[in-house]
């Protein structure tokens, strides 16, 4: 097969049909910035729940004069049920499940709360004595809380165990279900990509039916005949990959680590080397949904 015929039909074939390669290039370059925007998301994700569940910990709060339940219905939990609480907490059963732990009392709990709540009005209405004394544990396994809810709860002055990362598995759940839907736009989208590239290259083969035919009858053989088109499919979609791994380092680079990683300092974001992971998959998947799409859409004319 000579290399250069083949190269230059292709050339012809994407100036012939010029304006529907714009098309296939934007719809490539659109629907895998969704693809690389998902696969970010879930890289995110993934990170900002290494990050947090390591942080999470365990609030074993104490009972108040006006907390509700059958553990606290002597009132206000008394230094001995504090003291027993934090002998179990240094238990044989218990500690080697603790990294570390610290108390909170009603006068700590009241300043961090009047720092957290300094512009809210329902500050002024608060006293210390209406704010739990606290137990905060962190854990050498985050997944072991269970362990220590169960040891812990319903003991005579502990009003709640807390794990926080039930709070937090409801906000990843959103963000699942956010990346999920990115996910399926994608794969809307590719699916426009894939169908516009194999009408594509049946447009631009029914535009070259005479030379097609001439080409049969000297006996080209059919892999001569259809790279070409492969070739112009693979291009079209390839400009497309590469502009939409550049619009990716560019979320990252201005948006992710030039706004938000400034202004949410308090947690970790992907960053470039993640970007430049992505990048290469979008690329690879460009190309062969083209190869496939092309090939698929030349084999079905020519057998006509």
């Amino acid at each position: 097969m000579r290399i250069g015929l083949v190269l230059s039909e292709a050339a012809n074939g994407l100036r012939r049909n010029a304006s529907m390669v714009v098309s296939v290039v934007l719809v490539t370059f659109i629907s895998l910035t969704f693809v690389g925007a998902a696969i970010l998301m879930q890289m995110q994700i993934a990170q900002m729940k290494n990050y947090w569940y390591d942080r999470a910990q365990v609030a074993v709060y104490m009972c108040t004069s006006i907390s509700p339940g059958e553990s606290c219905s002597a009132g206000e939990a008394t230094q001995e049920q504090i003291d027993a609480v934090q002998t179990q907490l240094d238990s044989a059963v218990l500690s080697p499940f603790i990294d570390k732990y610290y108390f909170e009392t009603h006068k700590q709990a009241f300043e961090n709360f009047q720092q957290q709540f300094k512009d809210n009005p329902v500050s002024e209405y608060v006293t210390p004595d209406q704010l739990n004394q606290t137990f905060w544990v962190n854990l050498k396994d985050p997944s072991n809380a269970d362990v220590l809810v169960e040891s812990l709860r319903g003991i005579a002055g502990v009003e709640a165990v807390t794990d926080q990362r039930s709070y937090l598995d409801q906000i990843f759940s959103v963000l699942n279900a956010a990346s999920y839907t990115a996910i399926g736009i994608a794969i809307l989208m590719l699916v426009a990509a894939v169908l516009l590239i194999a009408t594509t290259i049946r447009l631009s083969a029914f535009s070259r039916r005479r030379e097609l035919g001439i080409m049969r009858l000297v006996g080209a053989s059919n892999r001569f005949i259809q790279t070409p088109f492969i070739l112009e499919g693979v291009f079209a979609a390839l400009l497309g990959s590469i502009l939409a791994g550049g619009a990716i380092w560019a979320i990252v680079a201005f948006f992710i680590d030039g706004y938000l990683a400034d202004r949410l300092q308090f947690t970790s974001f992907v960053g470039q080397a993640d970007a430049f992971v992505v990048v290469p998959i979008l690329i690879v998947l460009g190309a062969v949904l083209a190869a496939f799409s092309a090939n698929f859409a030349i084999t079905r004319y020519l057998k006509v």
